[in-house]
């Protein structure tokens, strides 16, 4: 059984952020930023390429709710929301899970960044991708 499995059927500890027949949402052990949360299904699903409909629109729900209430309470100045899939992504627990991780300035613990490269034949990619 999965870590976040363990933790959902109170078998593990956590520092429960909040909770619902759906989803339960728990400070991550590894604080990125103050307040650093992961909002995870109780269905397990591997990903986002795993999950049923109902779970993920279920989790749009409660990560907007949940962001702004982590923003405001712990006055952060934004957020990011970030689900990585597989390994490659760096997915370490195989549990569909979002983090959400406040932003307080620009030199926090977190470092996003999106390298520009080559651009690709449009039309050849939209094909690919549409099958």
């Amino acid at each position: 059984m999965c870590i976040f499995c363990k933790i959902i059927n109170g078998e593990l500890p956590c520092s429960k952020v909040y909770e619902d027949e759906h989803v339960i949402a728990i400070l991550d052990i590894a604080q990125v930023t103050y307040g650093h949360t992961l909002v995870i299904p109780k269905k397990h699903c591997n990903d986002i390429l795993d999950a049923d409909e109902e779970t993920m629109i279920h989790i749009a729900k409660v990560l907007p709710m949940l962001s702004n209430k982590i923003v405001k309470n712990c006055k952060a100045e934004g957020s990011h929301i970030i689900s990585n899939q597989g390994a490659i992504s760096g997915q370490t627990v195989d549990h569909l899970h979002f983090h959400i991780i406040p932003r307080y300035r620009e030199d926090d613990a977190i470092v996003v960044q999106f390298n520009e490269t080559e651009k690709p034949d449009f039309s050849e990619v939209l094909k690919t991708i549409n099958g």
